[in-house]
C-alpha cells in the first residue's frame, strides 16, 4: 500500500472544486479534531468561515444526520461513521482479517491491531483490547506520526525521497507534533534515530517501538503484505514494561506474530475480488438531496450534501470505482460526481489511477475517531430526549443484567407527578415491561435457566408469580414486539416497552415509556405511545448499526 498523497501548503485548489465541501469537510475535521462537540462561535474561529457560512453547513450536516444541534453547540452524530465505514469496507481488511486479529489477542492476552499509512503518519483500522486496569487502545481512524509508532516506521521503509521531504518539512514545521491532536504529550524522538530505526526495521522486517508514544508503552509490528508483495497493513501486538521487556517481547510474541501475518497474507492472496453491490434506485440519492434542499430551503447546502453521499458510494460498491460507477451508485449527474471527486482527490480522501478512485485512510479523520468510543447510552440520550418531549412522560433505555435490569439511559419530563427512577437502578426483569422485552427474546435454553433461578415474588397489587402465567406473557410480548406492563413493580405504574436490537437482530436493550395509571389508559398506550416508542427504536437501531459496523459499541 502506497503511502496516501497529501495536498501540498499553498497548493492550488482546481478550478472546477466544489467550494461548499471543501467547507463543510473543514467544519467536520475541526470537530473531530476538538473530539466531537463544537460551539458554534467556536467552529465560526475554528475554520475562519463566516458565522453565516457556518450556520448553513451546521444545519445542512444535521440534515442529513451528521451532527446534531442543541442549541449553539454543534456534536458529532453516529450517523457520521457512515463515511468511514465506506473506507474500511472498501479496503475489507476488517472484514477479512479482523476475527485473526482477535483471535491473536485471545492467544497473546494483549491487545494487537491492523494498521494502514496515511501520509507521513499511521492509522488503526481495527484493533482488539484487553479488558484490564491498565488498558492499551488507540481509536479507530485516530492519526499518529510514523516515528513515534512501530506501524509507522515499517511504513516508512517503502518511503521515497518525495515522502522522505515532505516527513522532514512537517517535522520541521510542527516539531511538537502539531497537526496529531490525538497524540499523547511525551518526548520527542530524534530524527536521525527515526531514519536508524528505519534502516533497521528494512534490514529485519519488523521493528518494536521502545516507549516512543507515551513512557511504559511497547510495541512489535510486522507487516502484512497483498498479493503484489506490498503492504496491505501492519500488524502490531501493544504491551506495556510491567508486562514485557523489549527483549522479552521480541523472543516471545514475533514467532507467533510473525505466523499470523503469513495466515493474513495467505486469506489475502485466496480470497476473491468483491462483487459490487446492487446499485441503489437511480437517483435515490440525489432525489433526497433535492427533495432536502426543497424542504429545508436556501439554508441547505445541496452541493455539501451530495459531495458526502459521493464518499458513501463507495464500500459495498467496491474498492475502486470509475466516475461512471460513483454516478450510478448516487443517482448524481456524470458532471456532479466527477466535481466532488476532484474536491476529495484535492483533499486527500480520494486517489485516481486512471480511471479508478478510491477511498483513502483520511476519511477516518471525518469524525471516526471520536465516535469510535461511543456508547449503546450515548447513541440514545437524544432520541430519548426527543421522544419523552413528544409525548409528556418519562423515558428509559435498559439492558438486562442476570434476571434484573439495569437502567443505563433515560429522559425525564418536568411533571409534578414524575416517574423517578436513576440510571444504575435495577429491577427484577419479569415484572418490568423493560425487562419482558428482553427476556421474550432470549433463546430457550437461555430463558429456562433463567426462569429457574428467579424468585417470583409479588412486588404490587397485580405481580405475575406464577410461571406459567409469566410464559404465556413472554410468548404474547414475542408476537406483538411490546409488553406492557399494569402495576406488577409498583401500584399506579404503567409502562410500555419495545426492544432495541443490534446488526443481527438480537435485542440488546428497551426502551419504555413509564407513567402514572391515571395519566393515560391501556388504550391509548397503544394508539399514542407505542408508536413513538417504534419510531425511536428505529432511530437508536439505525445509528447502532452503522456505529457498530466495525467498532464494539458498550451497551453498559
Amino acid at each position: 500500500m502506497a503511502p496516501t498523497s497529501t495536498p501540498r501548503q499553498g497548493a492550488d485548489v482546481p478550478a472546477e472544486a466544489v467550494a461548499p465541501l471543501m467547507r463543510g469537510i473543514a467544519v467536520l475535521r475541526r470537530l473531530t479534531d476538538a473530539d466531537g462537540s463544537l460551539g458554534l462561535s467556536d467552529l465560526e474561529r475554528a475554520t475562519g468561515l463566516a458565522r453565516s457560512t457556518v450556520d448553513r453547513i451546521t444545519l445542512t450536516l444535521a440534515r442529513t444526520g451528521y451532527v446534531r444541534l442543541d442549541g449553539k453547540v454543534v456534536t458529532l452524530a453516529p450517523r457520521l461513521m457512515e463515511l468511514g465505514n465506506a473506507y474500511l469496507s472498501s479496503v475489507r481488511l476488517p472484514g477479512l482479517l479482523g476475527a485473526r486479529v482477535d483471535a491473536l489477542a485471545e492467544e497473546l492476552d494483549e491487545s494487537v491491531s491492523l494498521a494502514v499509512p496515511d501520509g507521513g503518519g499511521v492509522r488503526f483500522v481495527h484493533q482488539t483490547t484487553r479488558r484490564r486496569a491498565m488498558s492499551l487502545r488507540f481509536r479507530i481512524g485516530d492519526l499518529l506520526p510514523a516515528e513515534r509508532t512501530a506501524p509507522g516506521t515499517l511504513f516508512a521503509t517503502r518511503w521515497g525521497a518525495e515522502e522522505w521531504q515532505a516527513w522532514r518539512e512537517r517535522r520541521a514545521s510542527g516539531p511538537d507534533g502539531a497537526g496529531f491532536p490525538s497524540l499523547p504529550p511525551g518526548p520527542r524522538p530524534a530524527d536521525d534515530l527515526f531514519e536508524e530505526r528505519v534502516e533497521a526495521a528494512r534490514a529485519a522486517g519488523w521493528v518494536v517501538d521502545d516507549q516512543l508514544i507515551e513512557p511504559g508503552l511497547l510495541a512489535l509490528a510486522v507487516p502484512v503484505r497483498d498479493r503484489a508483495g506490498d503492504f496491505a497493513c501492519v500488524l502490531s501486538v501493544v504491551s506495556h514494561t510491567s508486562r514485557h521487556t523489549v527483549r522479552g517481547l521480541r523472543e516471545d510474541l514475533l514467532p507467533r506474530l510473525l505466523d499470523a501475518a503469513s495466515s493474513m497474507e495467505r486469506r489475502l492472496r485466496d480470497e476473491p475480488p468483491a462483487s459490487p453491490a446492487p446499485a441503489p434506485a437511480p437517483g435515490a440519492l440525489a432525489s433526497w438531496t433535492a427533495a432536502s434542499k426543497q424542504e429545508a430551503g436556501r439554508e441547505f447546502i445541496e452541493s455539501l450534501a451530495r459531495g458526502l453521499t459521493v464518499i458513501t458510494a463507495f464500500g459495498e460498491n467496491g474498492a475502486a470505482l470509475t466516475l461512471s460507477a460513483v454516478a450510478r451508485a448516487t443517482g448524481l449527474s456524470r458532471a456532479s460526481a466527477r466535481r466532488a471527486l476532484i474536491t476529495l482527490e484535492h483533499l486527500g480522501y480520494v486517489t485516481a489511477d486512471g480511471r479508478d478512485h478510491r477511498l483513502t485512510p483520511r476519511v477516518l479523520a471525518l469524525g471516526y475517531a471520536p465516535l469510535s468510543r461511543t456508547t449503546l447510552a450515548r447513541i440514545a440520550d437524544p432520541h430519548l430526549a426527543a421522544l419523552a418531549g413528544r409525548i409528556q412522560d418519562s423515558a428509559s433505555l435498559a439492558v438486562l443484567v442476570g434476571d434484573s435490569v439495569q437502567y443505563v439511559a433515560r429522559a425525564a419530563t418536568h411533571r409534578i407527578m414524575n416517574v423517578d427512577i436513576t440510571v444504575g437502578t435495577r429491577f427484577p426483569a419479569y415484572a418490568t415491561s423493560l425487562g419482558r422485552a428482553l427476556l421474550a427474546g432470549l433463546p430457550a435454553d437461555e430463558l429456562g435457566p433463567l426462569l429457574d433461578h428467579a424468585e417470583l415474588r409479588p412486588l404490587a397489587p397485580h405481580t405475575l408469580t406464577h410461571r406459567t402465567g409469566l410464559e404465556a406473557a413472554l410468548e404474547r410480548v414475542s408476537t406483538e414486539g411490546y409488553a406492557l406492563v399494569d402495576e406488577e413493580l409498583e401500584a399506579g405504574l404503567r409502562s410500555i416497552a419495545v426492544p432495541v436490537r443490534d446488526r443481527a437482530g438480537a435485542a440488546v436493550a428497551s426502551i419504555n415509556v413509564a407513567m402514572h395509571s391515571s395519566s393515560r389508559t391501556i388504550d391509548e398506550c397503544l394508539e399514542q405511545v407505542l408508536p413513538e416508542l417504534r419510531r425511536t427504536a428505529g432511530a437508536i437501531e439505525s445509528e447502532l448499526h452503522t456505529a457498530a459496523r466495525f467498532t464494539d459499541v458498550a451497551v453498559m
